[in-house]
């Protein structure tokens, strides 16, 4: 699988930098395995509060010593979130975290399990990751050489928007921040005008006109200061920014079986209090955006909630059934048609049909 070419100009000193921080401790005998691990985004609630105190505390707790790790944020790190997978296929970042929207520019399979509109709560966002789990993991091993250790979920992405609006079929002709490549023709197709923003630049960019809508997490639209640039906020969950974490096959043979055990089972647990923080972040977000609950510098003027209506509801139906998984099938092509009819279809009964 070929690689961009910025990423293919960047690879020497990449694989350098990594090689000296890493490749060094794990070999080491005299002292503790040192691993770099690189993280999800930086500033937010997932990253400061669970995954930071994890790898520079917990786990040489669990290990007694034996492990010891530092971690960075991949945005924050220099790495650019479309790199990420390549970077892991290749050895060059042993342990990291990919957010499956943007993977799914490289390979659309990855992010079945969060297409846009398909998990409107977290009850069903975590019987959708159940029947694709196990395939995820394979796919990961055979096509990119990354064992899967725990996939995360970040607060439910909604709506936000700078004037007032009643549901789905009032965004057209507006201009809305999406961030993969599915939100963007979920747009399309309600008739919206996506534009690409990075998370980071997406205040900016409610503020200037650039865009008049975004879609992004509850909690995290809530901690850049969404409420002081938009005035309502849908309910409904459009999708959920997904990620993996994993370790290059490699990187993880070469670690003694007990190591990666510990690994295994701390990440495990890690994974569990993420989703339970992202559930009630997504609560939690929601209310602070509206002004329910005391936050820390509360918005200068509650946003208006908007709930998800039954009409809503059947729009949602309509467009995964009509736009989002036809056209997630004509990117994926029919390894994907049958992956989806094996693992999705007999509990959704939404079949996906080759074009």
């Amino acid at each position: 699988m070929g690689l961009p070419g910025s990423l293919w100009r960047r690879l020497p000193l990449l694989c350098l930098a990594w090689v000296l921080c890493i490749g060094a401790g794990m070999a080491a005998t005299d002292g503790p395995i040192r691993l770099q691990i690189v993280g999800g985004l930086a500033g937010i609630t997932q990253f400061n509060k669970l995954e930071k105190p994890f790898w520079e505390k917990e786990i040489a707790e669990r290990s007694g010593g034996r492990i010891a790790a530092t971690i960075k944020s991949f945005d924050a790190g220099g790495l650019r979130g479309q790199e990420m997978l390549q970077l892991m296929r290749l050895g060059v970042v042993p342990f990291g975290t990919v957010l499956l929207s943007i993977a799914s520019g490289d390979d659309p399979e990855l992010n079945a399990v969060d297409l846009p509109v398909l998990n409107p709560d977290m009850k069903t966002l975590r019987r959708t990751l159940g029947l694709f789990r196990e395939h995820l993991g394979t796919v990961l091993r055979t096509r990119y050489g990354i064992e899967l250790l725990a996939v995360y979920a970040y607060p439910a992405q909604v709506l936000y928007c700078d004037k007032p609006f009643t549901g789905l079929d009032d965004l057209a002709g507006r201009k809305v921040r999406t961030s993969s490549i599915a939100q963007f023709e979920l747009m399309t197709a309600l008739n919206a005008v996506p534009v690409v923003v990075p998370f980071a630049e997406m205040t900016n960019a409610l503020r200037d006109g650039v865009v008049d809508c975004a879609i992004t997490g509850t909690l995290s639209g809530y901690e850049i200061g969404l409420p002081n640039v938009t005035t309502h906020v849908h309910a409904m969950a459009i999708s959920w920014g997904l990620s993996f974490f994993g370790a290059n096959l490699a990187a993880w043979k070469a670690l003694p079986p007990d190591v990666q055990e510990i690994i295994r089972t701390g990440v495990a647990d890690l994974e569990q209090r993420i989703w339970r923080q992202a559930e009630a972040d997504t609560e939690r977000g929601l209310a602070c955006n509206t002004g329910k609950v005391a936050c820390a510098g509360p918005p200068e003027r509650p946003m208006t909630l908007v709930p998800t209506s039954r009409s809503d509801e059947a729009r949602r139906t309509h467009l995964l059934r009509e736009v989002v998984l036809p056209r997630w099938i004509e990117r994926c092509g029919e390894g994907c048609v049958k992956a989806w009819n094996t693992y999705f279809a007999p509990t959704l009964a939404i079949e996906a049909k080759a074009k």
